[in-house]
């Protein structure tokens, strides 16, 4: 079965990463979809660019659409996972699932150059969230207490995962899924 996709980030490299060395992290993803390099990766929606590399930037930028089958979210989670020791700090991507009854599901994934970084950028967005939907009910005390307790749970789950044994195949996490009405730029 096959389902549209929609895949939308940025990736901030480090200092003199080359195509070759983004190409190599992106091998997985690129050889799911037959392709031999990034300018090869097409979006089914002819006003995305796909996957660009600009180089004097340092930036990966990701704006594609297109159909996939059931492996396809290990297969990008597989490909940040790779890619990430490339980047220079933790960034989202946004995963968008169309699906034929009309509903859309909507994931985050976090890529960065370790797991300290991923979960570093996982708190801030979670802080971000729950201010924003928390601020429209009540006053910043009131917020600033509850991001208080969501900083010290991101503590304490940091705290568990260093007490646990190094995991060998550490894939990037996704949170917030929920559905939504399709939606393009």
């Amino acid at each position: 079965m096959r389902i549209e996709v929609h895949v939308h980030g940025s990736l901030y490299l480090c200092k003199g990463v080359s195509l070759a060395q983004v190409e190599t992290g992106l091998r997985k993803w690129l050889e799911y979809l037959d392709a031999e390099g990034i300018g090869e990766v097409r979006s089914l929606e002819q006003s995305e660019p796909g996957v660009t590399f600009d180089r004097t930037n340092r930036i990966l930028d990701i704006c594609w659409t297109g159909e996939v089958g059931r492996s396809f979210r290990r297969t990008l989670e597989e490909t940040l996972h790779d890619i990430g020791p490339l980047t220079e700090h933790a960034s989202e991507i946004e995963l968008t699932y169309y699906h034929e009854d009309g509903r859309d599901e909507y994931q985050l994934l976090f890529v960065g150059p370790t797991p300290e970084a991923i979960h570093q950028a996982q708190r801030h967005r979670m802080v971000e969230d729950v201010a924003g939907l928390l601020s429209r009910h009540f006053d910043q005390e009131a917020v600033g207490q509850v991001t208080i307790l969501v900083n010290d749970l991101f503590d304490r789950d940091l705290a568990a995962q260093a007490a646990r044994e190094p995991e060998t195949d550490v894939e990037p996490s996704s949170s917030l899924v929920h559905f939504r009405r399709k939606h393009l730029h």
